[in-house]
């Protein structure tokens, strides 16, 4: 009997098994690893053709043939399978699908989000994934951004926190964890800094700009040991970020000493030439991908021979992709599957998918994503007190618009794939209707479509207040104005919102406007008549009941926005933390203010800040900074409070921003209750980047605020020296300032 070959026995050391494997290989066999390629389109062909390294939207049982096909080639590595499980699980049938992650990130709640993640990856290992495509680590400034509700929001900080706590959850206990699946922070980087909001526009970003905001939540995950990135589909001062060397190798490879796989966007290397046309060929393509630094090419079939002509042609030397092959395998090895493929489990689906504790799970996340942005005192509601509920709007009974992109019956599946079945679903209209007494009436009418101005419908809605005691009025986005390539000119409400919203308002009963929405989105002036306003974002399976039971006071809310909402359109980009020098602090013809700040977020009961103390006035280079505040709930119920630091470099020597969020605390007090709430931060956390592109906390004063959101009326403030060398203007060389 023939020996067993090296690669094949788990006793020998890992470098060992990789280097034996390669040398086995032919190069077609080497170029096809490099591919990660649709497995919705013929698997089995594409398989035994083109032994690719790794198939995505394959699951269960094609995925168990793939796998089979797989085993049987020359020399049976197996496939990394990829899947958008981005809030969920979401493309398979009836799995959890949690709020999206500026959903999420309301909450402001890391060890939720890290739970929410671990669910997605036990019930993607099920189906036989390896490996989701998330967190997203983008930083929102335009929200006309189509994919603005993939973020975690508009803070550099929040969103590196934040992304770390998904990345633990799906990674589980380590790479061999058959119930764990690989992170993907993406897209790397700077993909959200669009041009008027338009989706994979030139991203205007200086090496400084990308340093100082766009790559401190990627440094952080290749940090918390992600072990996949994903580039983004844009391209910066004419670089496509597929063919951004510095960016991919020297920055992310060299810098920061990331050892995992660099995964392209849906066919960025086929772009290169077809749609970017920075190459003449898919040759010259696959040249630029494998020298910039792509590990794994994705959905591009072409470089497959565009590899390997590059090879015979002199461009690419073969051992320039032993080196990417060299990763690829490592960490195939690394995750066990040479010796356990994790193929799709049904036993395992059927008490994993979807199972109690999940849905627990689920309606606690949906319960601490909403955010009360308006209540003029009639939330709670008692609803024995009450005799009618008119219940309205097109997003009040709308499971596709609750659920958000990246689910099924959105636009990344074809149709045939169907949607989540009704049941699994909890609508705002549900969860009313499940949890008021049987002797309330609910009145149930859409009064509007989204895709039109046309009135027709709005007599029903009007017929329906009739009698009523409260009017939950739902509104906001869906589907077609929502993910890639569905950016939005324009932040009003979709269709005839607007005129139902001024038509409800206009009956002068007690109105609740209840948001439904994938982004930001500007109000109408009539929603300033509404009694309380409540911000769901695209809340999930369970948001519908999260919602009746806020409605009814089950629950405190404590959610906080993580992304300011715009009075208009022309504000764009609003974020909090804007670079200080520009000529006052208002249009000629409005404000700059936001309609509703970053870290803003209503309770029904008080919190009150006092007695702000530093530890010292003077701290060390390097030194944390550490300080304690006392938060006294002065209201009549138990409530958590998300009270927020920032803090301010007073003079800098380069431009820099007013003030940037530096930690946070959530605190829940019993009514009555006062607590001192002491914090230690680490001073990196007041740094900028100077002029040479040097992460540094300069030497001076600073101050810190403490408070419930970023606007600055009743914050508690303090200030403190960092102490170090004078003071010196480091853009201009030579150029000091005398003591």
């Amino acid at each position: 009997m023939s020996e067993s070959p090296t690669y094949r026995d788990p006793s020998q050391p890992l470098e060992r098994r990789v280097e034996d494997l390669i040398a086995r290989m032919t190069l077609p066999e080497k170029v096809g690893q490099l591919l990660q390629l649709n497995g919705q389109i013929k698997p089995l062909e594409t398989v035994r053709e083109l032994q690719p390294g790794s198939l995505l939207h394959i699951l269960n049982d094609e995925l168990s043939k793939a796998m089979d096909a797989a085993a049987e080639t020359r020399l049976g590595i197996p496939l990394l399978i990829g899947e958008d499980g981005i809030h969920g699980h979401s493309f398979h049938p009836g799995a959890t699908i949690f709020p999206t992650q500026l959903a999420m990130a309301c909450s402001w709640n890391v060890e939720l989000i890290e739970a929410a993640a671990r669910v997605t990856a036990r019930e993607m290992a099920t189906t036989g994934a390896h490996w989701t495509f998330s967190p997203v680590l983008c930083l929102s400034r335009d929200v006309r951004w189509g994919r603005t509700g993939e973020t975690f929001g508009e803070d550099p900080f929040l969103i590196g926190e934040f992304g770390a706590a998904m990345i633990r959850g799906y990674q589980g206990a380590g790479l061999d964890d058959p119930n764990g699946v690989l992170a993907c922070a993406k897209h790397y980087a700077g993909y959200s800094e669009t041009q008027g909001g338009r989706d994979a526009s030139e991203a205007d970003i200086s090496r400084r700009k990308l340093r100082s905001f766009f790559l401190p939540p990627f440094e952080r995950a290749a940090r918390a040991g992600c072990m996949t990135f994903m580039t983004g589909y844009q391209s910066m001062d004419g670089l496509p970020s597929t063919a951004n060397h510095w960016l991919l190798t020297q920055v992310l490879k060299e810098e920061w000493g990331f050892a995992g796989i660099l995964v392209t966007d849906w066919d960025n290397v086929g772009r290169l030439h077809w749609e970017q046309r920075v190459v003449p060929s898919a040759k010259e393509a696959a040249v630029v991908a494998v020298r910039c630094g792509n590990d794994l090419i994705m959905a591009t079939p072409s470089f497959f021979e565009g590899a390997q002509a590059a090879v015979r042609e002199g461009l690419l030397a073969e051992t320039e992709i032993d080196a990417v092959l060299r990763r690829i395998l490592t960490l195939k090895f690394r995750m066990g599957l040479f010796e356990n493929p994790r193929r799709p489990n049904r036993a395992q689906q059927a008490s994993v998918i979807a199972s109690a504790e999940h849905r627990a799970l689920n309606l606690k996340v949906a319960r601490e994503s909403l955010v009360l942005l308006k209540n003029d005192g009639i939330l709670p509601v008692s609803a024995d007190r009450l005799q009618k509920i008119a219940v309205l709007g097109p997003n009040a009974d709308d499971p596709l618009a609750q659920l958000g992109d990246w689910s099924l019956g959105s636009s990344q599946h074809p149709p045939s794939a169907g949607k989540h079945p009704r049941a699994c679903t909890v609508t705002l209209l549900d969860g009313i209707r499940a949890r008021v007494p049987a002797s309330v009436s609910v009145a149930y009418a859409r009064g509007c479509s989204l895709d039109s101005a046309d009135a027709s419908e709005l007599p029903a809605a009007l017929a329906a207040c009739a009698d009523a005691d409260l009017i939950v009025l739902a509104v906001g986005d869906a589907l077609p104005f929502i993910g890639e390539t569905l950016s939005t000119a324009t932040l009003e409400l979709p269709g005839g919102q607007a005129a139902l919203v001024d038509a409800i308002v206009a009956l002068g009963k007690t109105v609740v406007l209840a948001l439904v929405n994938s982004k930001p989105l500007v109000l109408p002036a009539s929603s300033e008549r509404a009694a309380a306003i409540v911000e769901c974002f695209n809340p999930g399976m369970q948001g519908g009941t999260a919602f009746a039971e806020l409605l009814f006071g089950d629950f405190n809310p404590s959610g906080k926005l993580t992304i300011s909402f715009p009075k208009h359109v022309g504000q764009q980009p609003s974020f909090y933390s804007q670079v200080r020098g520009q000529h006052g602090k208002s249009y000629a013809d409005l404000d700059q203010s936001p309609r509703f700040a970053f870290g803003f977020g209503l309770s029904f009961t008080r919190f009150e800040y006092s007695h702000l103390r530093l530890a010292k006035s003077e701290f060390a280079p390097d030194e944390a900074l550490e300080l304690s505040f006392e938060l006294h709930n002065s209201g009549a119920r138990e409530g958590t409070e998300i009270a927020q630091v920032y803090g301010s470099d007073l003079v800098t020597s380069v431009t820099w921003v007013n003030k940037v969020l530096i930690g946070f605390a959530r605190v829940t007090l019993a009514a009555g209750e006062r607590r001192t709430i002491t914090l230690t931060i680490p001073q990196e956390r007041l740094s900028l980047i100077d002029a040479y592109e040097r992460r540094v906390v300069e030497p001076g004063e600073f101050e810190v605020s403490v408070a419930p959101s970023s606007r600055d009326d009743g914050a508690l403030r303090a200030r403190f020296t960092v102490e170090g060398q004078p003071f010196s203007f480091a853009g201009i060389p030579g150029v000091t300032i005398p003591p």
